[in-house]
């Protein structure tokens, strides 16, 4: 078994070396990671700057790029062969409700997805590394669980998949089983900061993410609450395909109205 890993904190985080640590010895595990701190970055690829691969005293090799960089590289040249299994994480902090959309932690593991490989983004609930080897251990059981029903990359590949686990900031007995959950929502993000610069100019600075809009029972919001570990399917599709009929009227009404 195989296995790539990224994140979105820097190679040098605690989280991708707890991961590593807790793989290691389960396959060959491979870490392309960015050089620097990356949250937020979601699915962007650098398009106009180049990029550099150096690797560190430890072996992890880091780019200077986002996370879905890192991965993009990675599986079109840089390992030379197809991973079996895309990891990401541990972040350092929550990734559920609609920081999905800009986690740079799930933007690596869709990346991999992307490419028809089975992926997991990994994060812990609350910031500051408390309790990551226990984070690290409920990672690496549920790579263990998921290693015989993926399609080896060297056979033809099967149907990929997309989870999102989010993991409570607990020791080992006091973290609850797995439950398959979907995604909460948030409020509009708190106000935007602002600063004045030592040249006098306004600093702006994106304020906090608000708080949970929808933690009822069977988000990830309220799972984690409860002290369970939180896993989520997701996928890329964005169609709203129970509006694809109304929008089709409604334009074909628009269009023979001329303009």
């Amino acid at each position: 078994m195989k296995i790539l890993i990224s994140n979105d904190d820097g190679y040098q985080a605690t989280g991708i070396v707890a991961l590593y640590e807790a793989l290691k010895d389960i396959a060959d595990v491979e870490v392309v990671a960015p050089e620097q701190n990356n949250s937020a970055k979601s699915n962007a690829l650098t398009l106009h700057t180049p990029m550099y691969v150096q690797t560190a005293a430890n072996g992890f090799r880091y780019i200077n790029g986002t996370p879905a960089d890192c991965v993009h590289i990675a599986l079109t040249g840089l390992l030379g062969y197809r991973p079996d299994l895309v990891v990401s994480g541990i972040n350092n902090g929550a990734n559920m409700g609609d920081d999905t959309i800009y986690s740079g932690t799930v933007g690596a593991a869709m990346e991999g997805y992307l490419f028809g490989i089975p992926a997991i983004a990994f994060s812990q609930t609350e910031k500051g590394w408390a309790h990551i080897d226990s984070a690290g251990r409920r990672a690496r059981a549920l790579v263990q669980q998921l290693m015989p029903s993926l399609t080896p990359a060297t056979s033809k590949p099967g149907h990929p998949w997309l989870l999102n686990v989010n993991i409570p900031n607990l020791p080992d007995a006091e973290l609850k089983e797995t439950k398959v959950v979907r995604l909460g929502r948030r409020h509009a993000a708190e106000r935007v900061i602002t600063q004045i610069s030592p040249r006098g100019e306004t600093m702006y600075w994106i304020g906090s993410a608000g708080p949970a809009k929808d933690d009822s029972d069977g988000t990830d919001f309220h799972a984690a609450k409860q002290g369970h570990v939180c896993l989520t399917p997701l996928h890329v599709d964005l169609t709203e395909h129970a509006q694809l009929p109304h929008w089709t009227e409604r334009i074909a009404k628009l269009e023979s109205r001329g303009p």
